[in-house]
């Protein structure tokens, strides 16, 4: 079972696609998700609804990141691939995923498609077993109903 809504969100680091490393608290609205495999089907539809939506996310103050257990390489191909601008996050030793108690698969395999909603330190909003064709929208539409976020007028 993934963090809760309510929960205080832990304080991740991790590598990006450009071989940075990325700090995040998670005071500022953030979508963190996580997907099994970089250039599979099911991936590759989430990441580039995910980069359609991204200027609304932006708009709205909300960052987005995904994370996978794929490394910086494999993210590094898959951003360029897909024309991603927002980081994927390495995890190939799955400290993230247990940081926020996300399953994977045989223990030390693929994470659990699964979406956390994180702002001033509290986890928001969780989605388990994600479908990933339309998720990024739902995710963002939701956000804007419960008042985590607004667009600008």
């Amino acid at each position: 079972m993934s963090l809760e809504e309510g929960t205080d969100a832990p304080t991740v680091t991790a590598r990006n696609q450009d071989d940075e490393t990325v700090t995040l608290a998670f005071d500022e609205p953030t979508v963190l998700y996580f997907y099994p495999k970089d250039d599979t089907p099911g991936c590759t539809t989430e990441a580039s609804q995910f980069q359609r939506e991204l200027e609304s996310y932006r708009d709205a103050g909300v960052s987005v990141y995904g994370v996978s257990v794929d490394d910086v390489d494999s993210h590094a191909a898959f951003c360029e691939q897909e024309g991603l601008e927002f980081d994927l996050l390495a995890d190939p030793d799955g400290e993230v995923a247990a940081a926020f108690d996300v399953e994977r698969r045989g223990g030390d395999g693929p994470t659990a498609r699964t979406t956390f909603v994180l702002a001033d330190g509290e986890v928001q909003a969780v989605y388990e077993n994600v479908d990933p064709d339309g998720h990024a929208r739902e995710v963002l539409f939701d956000a804007l109903d419960a008042g985590l976020v607004s667009l600008p007028e």
